[in-house]
């Protein structure tokens, strides 16, 4: 659709500020954005909204209407209902820059332009679509009386007899129809997140289907409306790990184009509110991004704890202060470093610290912590170079759960997010996590940034394409493992335990799982025997085949420790 035909529509109440020759262009997408710099979710083509909160002086038009310009946005549409008439500082660069510029009138939303814009550039649509989308406006409304997702979900039950559910990358449900009946479980959430993502990474084109249990799901993928047009040629590894999903209930393989049409639709309105989530995020950003700024430079408690005194009442709405921080740090890498890992481990935590699971955020009796706001206000994540790093405020423990260790777990953590991740990661991605213990002052966030950060270089010497290590773990000897040259690692390993698994080859002896056990016995011949369901004397024949394939002597505590380290640098 052309740029005059939106001005021609009264019922927009659009009025032209600037660019009368250019409204011939063509509109190809919407959307709406605050962001000082929103070019990462540009593809060209685009009406951006804005309502001018990004606006803090008349020097800040200039570099946000050349960002504008650069990515070949069709057209700037600003909002005059929080901050009056368009100045005309945003004017005058508009016009240097031949971008038309529309105000919009403070009686219309946004959402009523979008839809617009969506309905008319996604051509004909059956007619179901059009009543939805008509009848339920407030749908992309922002704040509560929008109904957020759910209210789309609801209607493709009750209008259209589809149950259908919106699911992060890591299948933590997002939104769902109350009118659906029960929640999909945990684990057909992950599966489906997983299922999406493996097709996602081999290229296919959505809607993806897979039956998983007799049941036959269609995975629609939910990209921003800006990024809907986006060319084939950007790397999908910038936003598969943090891409929501559609999955509906039901076969799309023998759909109608009219169908197919309906839920692409359907798509791009719940993008609407996922981008309106991404933009309320950017406060979030800052704040975590000042507060590690001023741990990393060494500053004084004093000014570290007035800056969490800012963000606390940010990130925990209605609770108050936060007695307890968390750091969680995670790294994306990718073979080659083609794309770059540090914005897109960011999103990623974004989603995945939302409570993935009901065990993911417990105090140690098993007591849940996630009672208060909506989980994604509570997340404060920046990223420096090629590591993203979250501040996770713990509210305040309960009488019943005092003195108990409370906060996010890194067994648990891993544990929800394992498998979809590591589809989406294929055979050429590594997330890697490390989280800290709980603090209790300004003092102590610079030490719990270095534990998150050690408890991630820990998770980066296992193996597997996602891992996670707690702040529990660098108490131990595994501390040191990650600092060892990868060469030394090899040859130690190889010189202990190369001889045991060649001998188990050949003879099909099982010389290390009783060297395990022996370990993990701390050298009981008891235990390990009963534990192995073996004769003493028979394991004192396979540990004195052990001793003399290695010459090491397992009485010994050096050669005890020998390889007990061998096996766990293995």
């Amino acid at each position: 659709m052309r740029l005059r035909a939106l001005l021609d529509t009264d019922a927009l109440g659009l009025r032209l500020l600037g660019g009368e020759d250019e409204l011939d262009r063509t509109v190809r997408g919407v959307m709406t954005t605050d962001l000082r710099d929103p070019s990462r979710y540009l593809s060209g083509g685009e009406l951006v909204l804005t309502g001018l909160a990004w606006r803090r002086g008349p020097a800040d038009a200039e570099p946000f209407v050349r960002i504008l310009a650069a990515a070949g946005v069709t057209a700037l549409a600003a909002g005059e209902a929080e901050f009056g008439p368009v100045p005309d500082d945003i004017v005058e660069a508009c016009a240097r820059h031949r971008l038309p510029l529309f105000a919009v009138n403070e009686s219309v939303a946004f959402a009523t332009i979008t839809e617009h814009v969506v309905r008319q550039v996604s051509g004909e649509r059956a007619g179901d679509l059009a009543a939805v989308v008509d009848r339920h406006r407030r749908l992309m409304t922002s704040g509560p009386a929008g109904g957020g997702p759910d209210v789309v979900l609801d209607l493709l039950t009750t209008d259209l007899d589809l149950r259908a559910w919106v699911l992060s990358p890591a299948g933590r449900p997002v939104a769902g129809s109350s009118a659906a009946g029960p929640e999909l479980p945990a684990g057909v959430c992950a599966r489906l997140a997983a299922e999406h993502l493996a097709a996602t990474r081999t290229g296919r084109r959505g809607p993806h289907r897979v039956t998983l249990d007799g049941t036959t799901y269609s995975l629609f993928p939910i990209r921003s409306v800006a990024r809907a047009g986006a060319p084939a040629s950007r790397d999908v590894r910038e936003t598969v790990l943090s891409d929501w999903l559609l999955a509906v209930e039901a076969d799309a393989g023998d759909w109608p184009e009219e169908r197919l049409d309906l839920l692409q639709g359907v798509t791009q309105l719940i993008a609407v509110e996922r981008d309106r989530r991404d933009a309320a995020r950017t406060v979030r950003r800052r704040l975590a991004q000042e507060v590690l700024e001023l741990v990393q430079t060494g500053a004084a408690p004093a000014e570290i704890a007035a800056r969490l005194r800012v963000a606390a009442p940010v990130l925990l709405p209605g609770l108050g202060a936060a007695p307890h921080w968390q750091v969680v740090v995670a790294k994306v890498e990718w073979e080659g470093g083609a794309v770059e890992g540090g914005p897109v481990a960011q999103s990623l935590l974004e989603e995945i610290l939302v409570d993935p699971s009901p065990d993911a955020r417990t105090d140690a009796k098993g007591g849940a912590l996630s009672a208060g706001p909506e989980p994604s206000d509570r997340i404060a994540v920046a990223h420096t170079g090629d590591e993203a790093i979250a501040l996770v405020p713990l509210p305040a423990l309960s009488a019943e759960h005092e003195g108990t260790e409370a906060g996010l777990h890194a067994d648990a953590l891993l544990d929800s997010v394992r498998d979809p991740l590591t589809a989406g990661l294929a055979d050429d991605g590594r997330l890697t996590l490390g989280v800290s213990a709980a603090v209790h002052s300004a003092e102590g966030l610079r030490g719990a940034l270095e534990e998150a950060r050690h408890a991630r270089r820990v998770a980066a010497a296992r193996t597997g394409r996602v891992c996670a290590a707690g702040h529990q773990e660098l108490a131990s000897h595994v501390l040191l493992l990650p600092f060892v040259p990868d060469d030394v690692r090899r040859a130690f390993t190889a010189r202990l335990l190369d001889p045991l698994r060649e001998y188990d080859r050949k003879h099909r002896a099982e010389l290390i799982p009783t060297l395990e056990a022996f370990l993990d016995c701390d050298g009981s011949w008891t235990r390990c025997a009963s534990r192995l369901h073996l004769h003493v004397n028979t394991l004192r024949y396979r540990v004195g085949r052990i001793e003399q394939l290695t010459n090491r002597d397992l009485s010994r505590l050096e050669d005890k420790l020998d390889f007990f380290l061998a096996l766990r640098m293995s």
